[in-house]
């Protein structure tokens, strides 16, 4: 038997101010919201500018928010492709992005740049040499 083809419908986080992060999330990372909810738990779908990923923010009180802040980015961060990773970190920052670890060249000649965005969620640019997907 042929197991079903399965693909990725979205990726989900709790977060204290879900509007907040939404709109900032339009404006600073080319998101749009394609649904969401006025009342509890304030649940927004986003679509990110190729709409080719959607991301799920919600504050449900059945779970805690976690401490994004005192995480490792390296257990847990959304990561953008950016063609210029130096030029986008600049811009993120000057909107209220922080610094998690700055400019990172590997051997393969990928480029990355690990931030966090206002309530402390890492946040990732790549510049790869060879992209992960076809355009």
């Amino acid at each position: 038997m042929t197991p079903p083809v399965l693909t990725v419908e979205h990726v989900a986080w709790q977060v204290a101010e879900p509007a907040a992060v939404a709109a900032w999330y339009r404006d600073h990372l080319g998101f749009s919201v394609v649904r969401r909810l006025e009342q509890a738990p304030h649940t927004h779908f986003l679509a990110d500018a190729a709409g080719r990923v959607v991301v799920e923010i919600y504050h449900n009180p059945k779970a805690p928010i976690p401490d994004y802040r005192s995480m490792d980015p390296l257990l847990l961060h959304l990561a953008f492709a950016a063609a210029d990773p130096v030029a986008a970190r600049d811009r993120l920052l000057a909107a209220g992005a922080s610094l998690a670890d700055d400019l990172v060249s590997l051997p393969n000649g990928d480029r990355l740049v690990m931030l966090r965005d206002p309530w402390g969620f890492a946040i990732q640019l790549a510049s790869r040499s060879r992209p992960l997907l076809p355009a």
